[in-house]
């Protein structure tokens, strides 16, 4: 059974209007690509994980840190849903999958929750 949804109650003019409020959920994937020897060899392996999970999990996913430096990558993954445990599992099939295409190159990852 999946949680009560937060709901916002606002009152315009008569009318009591809700709005509802999703759950952002942040997965934070921290990279060391000690095999990459340039800015080229390096982004295409970041390339290549973003368009991954992106078609496979429908998340925006984009580098968030380390754009210049070609050892290390901070790789973030953002999934909105009206249920946090949705969100939750999204983000933690995203994590598994990063993890079996990257190996020992994923060195940290967590996930963080925008209210």
């Amino acid at each position: 059974m999946l949680p009560l949804t937060l709901f916002v109650f606002i009152r315009v003019h008569s009318w009591l209007v809700f709005l509802f409020v999703p759950s952002v959920g942040v997965l934070i994937l921290e990279l060391r690509l000690e095999f990459s020897h340039s800015l080229k060899d390096k982004r295409q392996v970041v390339k290549s994980l973003k368009d991954r999970l992106r078609g496979k999990f429908n998340v925006a996913v984009s580098e968030i840190e380390d754009q210049e430096t070609w050892q290390s990558s901070v790789i973030a993954a953002v999934t909105v849903s009206p249920h946090k445990a949705h969100a939750e599992q999204v983000l933690q099939r995203v994590e598994q999958e990063a993890a079996a295409i990257l190996g020992p190159v994923l060195i940290r990852a967590g996930i963080e929750w925008l209210s």
